[in-house]
């Protein structure tokens, strides 16, 4: 009976956050291959969001969502982002999108019933837990859609995700996307670039020795290939969502492309799904948030990024950072960029990748009031109006919570 209820109103949640009723927001304009909303209200301020496509299909997916954090009516109150950098397809970053936003708020659900009903707050465990079930949604597509489809045995994505709750905020990263604060120093006004999530990428050093911790009985774990460093010579990332041939030896064989099957048998994944997660109390000194996938930060210092939004008014904030990263592609190529904005997607891959920018702006006395403050829900996608996964599953039961 609790079952059929909890699909019951998930599937409500989703027809309201897509249909243009309940306070949902998916507006925005195109300009060629760049999508953007220059300003949006979200329940502690204001919010800015843009994505340029380069790939022939667009690989990233993002979201932002303002409102209940739980089924519960009575449930916390919040601000989500998610930022889904996909590779070797869009599938597992719309699978994301379209999912664990509903699985934390499930287990959100679940958590506040069984371990915390008093508190209308956000938990690690609740995150993770979402992270988990949509890894194992996405699974579950991959073993259904083997016998025809077994290429999508090597798609995956990044998975970076924030929850602002009760003065919290929270980050959680699997792969090599980025969330970076901008913060006041009183003393001088100087705007300083803290980041906050951790980084998956096996170009930096301490993630190659992490992997070879790992997989000590494995010297080729990580090897240089091209100039770059690569799991398995295969993938930059060391967590991801997806790219179930380097985790379930079952899907590394034929009929999957040999250029991803390996040699050698593995007993153990080879990727995580497990994110790093880090707790932040937000002080009044805090300004703004920018969450973006690694396309941006190819081409931008977390400290170029925070002055540029420090220095420019909110609206259109996100679409000025995109900017800035193709004015430094365009200089790299020794182009102008009017130049690289006429070339069309797909081509335009060997000049940049494709670029998600989130700008969350962070009202003191907003944040400051959070356990009392309700509105109706937002629900904005990257790109408008999103559209449905063919992937798409039945939102799962609620995951079983460790108490500590």
């Amino acid at each position: 009976m609790l079952s059929r209820l909890m699909d019951f109103l998930c599937a409500c949640w989703r027809r309201r956050s897509s249909d243009g009723k309940g306070g949902s927001d998916v507006s925005g304009r195109k300009e060629g291959l760049l999508w953007y909303k220059d300003v949006g209200q979200h329940l502690f301020g204001e919010y800015s969001m843009a994505v340029v496509q380069a790939n022939n299909l667009l690989e990233d997916q993002s979201q932002v969502e303002s409102g209940p954090l739980s089924l519960l009516e009575n449930g916390p109150y919040g601000t989500f982002v998610g930022v889904y950098d996909g590779h070797g397809g869009p599938e597992t970053s719309r699978y994301i999108c379209d999912r664990l936003f509903q699985h934390l708020k499930r287990n959100g659900f679940f958590f506040l019933k069984r371990f915390a009903s008093e508190q209308k707050s956000m938990s690690v465990d609740v995150i993770r837990k979402a992270y988990q079930a949509t890894e194992e949604g996405f699974l579950s597509v991959v073993t259904k859609e083997w016998p025809m489809n077994a290429q999508i045995a090597a798609v995956g994505s990044c998975c970076l995700v924030s929850v602002i709750c009760g003065g919290v905020l929270y980050v959680a990263n699997l792969g090599d996307s980025r969330a970076v604060l901008g913060r006041v120093v009183r003393a001088t006004g100087e705007v300083l670039a803290i980041q906050l999530s951790s980084e998956h990428n096996v170009a930096i050093e301490s993630v190659r020795q992490e992997m070879h911790s790992l997989h000590p009985d494995d010297p080729k774990i990580v090897v240089l290939k091209h100039n770059v460093w690569r799991v398995k010579g295969l993938i930059q990332v060391s967590r991801s969502i997806g790219d179930v041939y380097l985790k379930k030896a079952e899907f590394n064989k034929e009929p999957l492309y040999a250029k991803f099957r390996l040699r050698e048998a593995f007993k153990r994944p080879i990727l995580s799904s497990d994110p790093s997660i880090s707790v932040h109390e937000l002080q009044q000194h805090d300004q703004f948030l920018i969450f973006a996938s690694d396309g941006l930060w190819e081409h931008l210092s977390n400290q170029d990024a925070v002055d540029i939004v420090q220095n420019h008014p909110h609206t259109g904030s996100a679409r000025k950072l995109i900017k800035a990263a193709l004015l430094e592609a365009a200089k790299k190529r020794e182009m102008r960029y009017s130049d690289l904005k006429k070339i069309d997607r797909g081509v335009r891959r060997h000049f940049h990748d494709d670029i998600t920018v989130v700008v969350v702006f962070l009202d003191s006395n907003l944040v400051s009031r959070a356990s009392s403050l309700r509105g109706p829900p937002l629900s904005v996608r990257g790109g408008g109006v999103p559209l449905p996964s063919r992937t798409l599953a039945p939102c799962a039961e609620p995951m079983e919570l460790n108490s500590s």
